[in-house]
């Protein structure tokens, strides 16, 4: 999914940590089902997914834990801030996602939330906990990486 280069796409949040505690396995675009004052505070930025985890019951994928903030114009009309929020998949991702988390040691991680042509998007991936020398280790590679991408500048 390249963010950078289309025009129709808005990011708002990107759940970078996620990226370093975890190793992603696959990922998957899911849409959200929100209500009106929902939309409202997520395109004022008024959302975070840092806490957020995605749960496969009853054939249907939640997002728990992603914390929306009430939006003031709302009134009496606004909505409960980390209720949890339907995801929007396919049949066959929700069975191949219930599936994989019932594995040990997967869950279902958000990654990013985006407007992609007006419809917020949520995008989850399939991941595996990294233990304490794991990230050590993926820090020792990231470094290692930059290293050789400034000698190769410097030429």
């Amino acid at each position: 999914m390249d963010k950078k280069g289309d025009s129709s796409v808005k990011l708002v949040q990107k759940n970078r940590r996620a990226f370093f505690d975890y190793d992603i396995l696959e990922r998957f675009e899911a849409g959200l089902a929100l209500r009106g004052s929902e939309v409202k505070s997520i395109r004022n930025g008024g959302v975070s997914i840092h806490e957020a985890y995605g749960r496969v019951k009853s054939g249907e994928a939640w997002v728990m834990n992603m914390d929306i903030a009430a939006y003031a114009q709302a009134g009496p009309f606004n909505h409960e801030p980390k209720r949890p929020r339907k995801l929007l998949l396919k049949r066959a991702e929700i069975r191949k996602l219930a599936g994989k988390t019932a594995e040990r040691g997967l869950t279902l991680i958000p990654l990013s939330l985006y407007f992609k042509d007006g419809f917020a998007k949520l995008e989850i991936g399939l991941a595996r906990g990294r233990k304490h020398f794991d990230k050590r280790e993926a820090i020792k590679k990231r470094e290692m990486k930059n290293d050789l991408r400034k000698r190769m500048l410097k030429r």
